[in-house]
């Protein structure tokens, strides 16, 4: 279990209890006859759920430390000043408007360059990962009740399950062809999406998953989760961590071959 004398421990404590409230707010609203949806400037949707969890969560962050700064999808993003809360209130939105219970609080951490706490949480799908740099990744409600999470041991395409996004933007990538190339090599090919296909990494039920174009907020809660699970985290060039707009996540073992293929 964690070491309650680890580094970043309380930032990781009340990353918990900001996801408890996060999920409080969001799943009194999934369903809600009266959810107001608007389209942002990008055409994608956000409800007033989004806005309230991230406003939630920022409130909570000002109790906590108001030095700290915060980078969200909704509501304003600040540069990191040594200490950086990176924040997507309900990634999935898409789904979350339509019911379909694949939606999830991204709570990130970041201190100086490196992202050493993160929670996402679930709670239509009942599940919630977090992971503290040097002590693990866990599913489970809290550090009472977590198990400990590992990425799997699979290292030949042909036995991987891989998860992706939709096919648009790998053609405006301009690799699609490669990308339906390499799921004809893999045993097992399913479009998990948004957060979901990288947990599962972490918990070792898929072997990699990948997208082409994401925002900081959209990943940098994915990442110490997924290594801390042992796996790897990149972007499509293979530069670690959050920082290049795309992503492939994996057990490790497969991840170069993929960079390759792709």
């Amino acid at each position: 279990m964690i070491d309650s004398s680890a580094q970043y421990y309380d930032d990781l404590i009340h990353a918990l209890e900001f996801a408890d409230r996060a999920d409080e707010i969001s799943m009194a609203r999934f369903g809600a006859v009266d959810l107001y949806v608007e389209t942002k400037p990008d055409n994608t949707p956000v409800t007033d759920a989004d806005r309230t969890v991230e406003r939630s969560i920022r409130e909570g962050i000002q109790r906590y430390n108001s030095d700290d700064t915060v980078y969200g999808e909704e509501l304003g993003q600040q540069a990191s000043a040594g200490r950086r809360w990176i924040l997507d209130p309900i990634d999935g939105t898409k789904n979350f408007v339509r019911r379909v219970p694949v939606w999830a609080t991204l709570i990130g951490f970041q201190a100086g360059d490196e992202l050493v706490a993160s929670v996402v949480s679930a709670p239509a799908l009942g599940f919630r990962w977090f992971a503290l740099r040097g002590q693990g990744a866990y599913m489970g409600k809290g550090i009472d009740d977590a198990q400990q999470i590992h990425v799997s041991r699979v290292n030949n395409l042909s036995d991987a399950s891989l998860s992706f996004s939709s096919l648009i933007g790998w053609k405006e990538r301009g690799n699609r062809d490669k990308i339906i190339a390499l799921t004809d090599e893999v045993w097992r090919l399913r479009g998990f999406g948004d957060f979901w296909q990288y947990m599962l990494v972490a918990q070792g039920a898929v072997d990699a998953a990948l997208e082409p174009e994401l925002d900081l907020y959209d990943m940098a809660a994915l990442v110490p989760i997924v290594t801390e699970a042992g796996g790897t985290f990149t972007d499509l060039s293979g530069r670690p961590g959050p920082w290049g707009g795309c992503a492939l996540a994996s057990n490790g073992l497969l991840h170069d071959e993929i960079l390759s293929r792709i």
